[in-house]
């Protein structure tokens, strides 16, 4: 059985970086993660099974899961209706999020965002999860 919180800190590790730039992996027998990292030093290095099927799965990364840029659509479609073309407009060049985050701060709400964002990442992970065959605790 995996801990639910080592699942997430996993999930935002892998999805810190570009995709494929990091990876984690949860033991389908014992619920570890294992972490591995294509830009710098490894801590432990991944088991040697870590290849053989059905033993491992990969922690997806949020776009894996639509949690990148649909959501954010979804969210401001929801949110700022009124906004949403701009929104989208800001996604079509680099240094997005940042830009989104300064429109949400002057809109008030970022706040709703981040909750938002939260617990979208927790439902989409808890399905994972279920999909995957990965028992989880809280």
């Amino acid at each position: 059985m995996a801990k639910f919180s080592e699942i997430e800190l996993a999930f935002d590790f892998v999805s810190s970086g570009a995709p494929l730039e990091h990876a984690a992996y949860v033991s389908l027998a014992t619920g570890q993660t294992y972490w591995h990292t294509e830009i710098g030093d490894n801590l432990e290095p991944l088991p040697s099974d870590i290849d053989e099927p059905g033993r491992y799965v990969a922690i997806p990364h949020k776009n894996e899961l639509g949690l990148g840029k649909p959501l954010v659509l979804k969210f401001v479609e929801r949110a700022l209706p009124e906004k949403f073309h701009e929104v989208a407009a800001i996604f079509q060049r680099t240094g997005a999020y940042g830009r989104f985050k300064g429109l949400l701060e002057r809109c008030g709400k970022l706040d709703e965002w981040y909750e938002f964002e939260n617990h979208s990442q927790r439902e989409a992970l808890r399905s994972w999860c279920a999909a995957n065959g990965i028992e989880i605790e809280d």
